[in-house]
């Protein structure tokens, strides 16, 4: 038995089991996000339900749960069911919870219908019309759902016309009259009388452009509101729903697989491409994507420089003795240092020190408005930069120590100087060691949300960081984050039921994000460990 210990099979065994473990736990979970997420999509029947005391509810089935009893164990088990009854304008909540043992009937019918819509969540009901300005368009259900979905093309259409002419168009004509008046706030005693003029006229040029804008905005909106749909609750009240509040509108009684696919594949292109609404509980999280991938490329581009410089003086120029090694003890401390502390650092050192002495010397104008003196992307980005830069420079360190001092004394021999030997031998031959860090730093960093909530993240950012407004990369911005977006809606939502789904579709997008960049930056590391072994060694 003892040379049994001695000879470490049991060791491997134990190490593989714990890996094995370690593999079950990490796929549970993500198979748990994957089916409550990608399910949230899926069209499912619209249910009514008729109880003892004659009461009925339409809604969509939302899973059950087993109802605690007080009474003996071996007492049957009791269970309830949770239905989605929307129509929130109507009822004020989302959900209502049923005992199995109160339900009488069960039907389906086939004439229900579900509208999405930009506030007050699902509808539920049977519709009865389409009017235009009071006057019918189409009355009956039949006639009316073909109306209906005839003219929601053209309401999509109208409504990404009006949503461009508020932001960039309009936005960009605001842009340029604020850019104007801090330019006529900015004039000293020096300047003369004629350039004030000169952008006073431009700003009565622009703002006659925004009345002008502003007013076909409006008939925009009159005309899109003008058309009003004509729903029926379950118990008979009539809501007159404004077609620009619509987003989607199906059936999914009488639907069959291939039509509830489109109707998936359409709310799932909708989730990615669109903007949040209803407290970010409803819609789409395109900000948060872009926000997210946006900040890690910024926070890579500066990490990596910097992180392979330190990694290089310290191991290359660096006179290894005493100052070194409490340098790299104190690197290695870093990387333990809570994430909230860098957080506060940010704050303090980049958005109050930095930030707001860029303010007094450049944006003077502006202020008390700070531009560069408060939250922002560029400031999130350098705070995790700080964050993920003892991994980068361990890692670089590893890598730099792993080239062959041979290749490093032949290249000095054949008549190559040290900076040479450094830029064309050793940190190419490293770069597969230098990337692995980086690597370690994208996926610390796309998951980190305490620093962010200090440095510049946002529950609704009003625009992107990159625009077709000069400069074009806003690195002064406020932006949305997957991670923030995740607690927000999971722990901030007035409506934390309706939004579990989303939740667990958020956490499931982020993973994908997190997981496409590593593959792109170990697809790069390959190809250059492949490239430098083959050539070098």
């Amino acid at each position: 038995m003892r040379d049994f210990w001695k000879s470490g099979d049991p060791y491997a065994w134990l190490t593989g089991a714990a890996l094995v473990f370690s593999l079950l736990m990490v796929g549970g979970l993500l198979l748990l996000i994957i089916t409550k997420g990608l399910g949230f999509f899926w069209p499912s029947r619209v249910v009514v339900i008729t109880l003892k005391d004659g009461s009925k509810y339409m809604g969509q089935e939302d899973g059950s749960e087993h109802i605690p009893t007080p009474e003996a164990r071996g007492s049957t088990k009791k269970y309830r069911i949770r239905l989605k009854i929307g129509n929130r304008d109507l009822y004020g909540l989302d959900f209502r919870w049923t005992d199995k043992d109160d339900i009488v009937t069960t039907t389906y019918p086939s004439d229900a219908v579900i509208i999405e819509r930009t506030e007050w969540g699902n509808m539920y009901g049977l519709i009865r019309a389409v009017n235009d300005g009071g006057k019918p368009l189409a009355s009956g259900h039949d006639t009316s759902a073909a109306m209906l979905k005839a003219l929601l093309p053209e309401n999509k259409k109208l409504r990404k016309k009006i949503s461009t002419l508020e932001k960039d168009i309009l936005g960009g004509i605001s842009t340029k009259i604020e850019q104007l008046r801090l330019q006529l706030n900015s004039l000293g005693k020096d300047d003369t009388q004629s350039e004030s003029q000169r952008i006073k006229t431009d700003i009565e040029t622009l703002q006659g452009q925004y009345n002008d804008k502003e007013a076909g905005l409006v008939k925009l909106k009159q005309t899109l509101g003008a058309t009003t749909v004509v729903m029926q609750s379950l118990e008979g009240t009539v809501k007159d729903i404004p077609l620009s509040s619509v987003v989607r509108f199906y059936e999914p009684n009488d639907m069959g697989v291939l039509s509830k696919t489109g109707v998936y594949i359409s709310k799932f292109w909708e989730f990615i491409s669109d903007q949040p609404r209803e407290a970010n509980t409803e819609g789409g999280v395109f900000p948060a994507i872009f926000g997210t991938v946006f900040m890690v490329l910024v926070m890579s581009m500066v990490v990596m420089p910097f992180g392979v410089l330190a990694a290089v003086y310290l191991k290359e120029y660096a006179r290894q003795g005493l100052m070194v090694k409490i340098v790299r003890i104190c690197v290695n401390n870093l990387a333990g240092v809570p994430s909230m502390v860098f957080g506060v650092f940010g704050l303090g050192f980049f958005i109050y020190g930095i930030g707001g002495t860029i303010d007094l010397l450049f944006f003077k104008s502006a202020l008390p408005t700070p531009t560069f003196g408060t939250g922002g992307v560029l400031w999130a980005s350098l705070t995790l930069t700080l964050l993920t830069l003892p991994v980068v420079i361990v890692s670089t360190e590893e890598g730099l120590a792993a080239v062959p001092q041979d290749i490093k004394y032949g290249s000095l021999s054949l008549g190559a100087n040290r900076f040479e030997t450094l830029v064309h031998i050793i940190i190419p031959a490293a770069m597969p060691g230098i990337l692995t860090g980086l690597i370690l730093a994208i996926a610390r960093a796309a998951g980190e949300v305490a620093p962010l909530m200090l440095t510049g993240v946002v529950k609704l950012a009003p625009s992107l960081p990159i625009d077709t407004s000069f400069p074009f990369i806003h690195l002064e911005r406020k932006f949305m984050h997957l991670g923030f977006h995740i607690y927000d809606v999971g722990f901030q939502s007035p409506n934390v039921e309706a939004a579990k789904p989303m939740v667990y579709m958020t956490t499931f997008l982020l993973i994908v994000i997190v997981v496409f960049l590593n593959l792109t930056a170990i697809r790069i590391r390959n190809h250059l460990k492949k490239k430098y072994t083959s050539s070098a060694f």
